[in-house]
């Protein structure tokens, strides 16, 4: 049988029905979504990065069922139903795209991501934000909220002109990194100085057109792939991990480097 999204909304209707519908279901709240919605995001990039298209298609489904969900929360509320979450969305999209959905000329392709910014200011302008970074959400993960923070203050003029005293920065924060742990061990100072370094990285990821967070997601994958085979090989040593020097536990993880590279 084919469904459509009309089956799927009747199935989350069903579901928050207060006479029969799912227990579970009827106690949840926009709040108390929120984890399964990032759950799911983060779901849909790894199998991207790791999986197949069949469990792609399976975790896009369970990331729509979440606005689904938001909006059958909305459509009880009589704030806005899912019609209402698709008509905008189709208009901020044309609206954003004029180069493709108006007569205004062909847009270079560097020019377009500027473009959107633009444009995106606009459509802020008459909202409550204060200023230029005050949109941009507290809750996301910090790697990739150093990066849109970095974007648009670039956007604004606020960046180096190329990659060269992005080294100069990082080498800069690591001295005070150092500086911190020999010199006075407050622990909050310390903290405070692992971060400035931690947003350098993510500014030379930025130069470096990287997305941290995803190169951090590959990095720990990597990590944990080569840690799994150490704990093969040892094993195969017949030794547990814990009484492996360090000069063993390099050994076997340069094998696991030259075995997963």
């Amino acid at each position: 049988m084919k469904n459509d999204i009309d089956d799927l909304l009747s199935i989350m209707a069903r579901l928050r029905d207060p006479r029969s519908g799912c227990p579970w279901d009827l106690q949840q709240d926009y709040a108390s979504i929120v984890p399964h919605t990032l759950e799911e995001a983060y779901e849909v990039a790894h199998a991207i990065e790791q999986g197949t298209k069949e469990e792609l298609r399976d975790e896009l489904g369970d990331l729509l069922f979440q606005i689904i969900f938001y909006s059958q929360l909305a459509k009880e509320e009589q704030a806005f139903d899912f019609d209402d979450v698709v008509a905008a969305i189709c208009q901020k999209m044309v609206r954003r795209h004029p180069h493709v959905f108006s007569d205004e000329k062909s847009t270079p392709y560097d020019e377009i991501a500027s473009r959107w910014e633009e444009i995106k200011v606009q459509e802020k302008s008459s909202r409550s934000s204060r200023y230029l970074l005050d949109d941009i959400a507290h809750n996301m993960p910090a790697l990739t909220r150093s990066l849109k923070l970095q974007k648009r203050a670039a956007r604004h003029g606020f960046d180096w002109p190329d990659i060269t005293p992005v080294f100069d920065k990082l080498q800069e924060e690591i001295l005070e990194v150092r500086e911190a742990l020999e010199l006075d061990g407050n622990q909050e100072k310390i903290t405070e100085e692992v971060g400035d370094l931690l947003f350098s990285c993510v500014n030379l990821a930025r130069h470096a057109n990287i997305d941290p967070e995803q190169a951090l997601r590959v990095a720990n994958y990597k990590f944990q792939k080569r840690f799994n085979r150490v704990e093969e090989l040892a094993r195969q040593a017949e030794m547990p991990l814990t009484n492996c020097d360090l000069e063993q536990l390099e050994q076997y993880w340069q094998q696991a480097k030259q075995e997963t590279s």
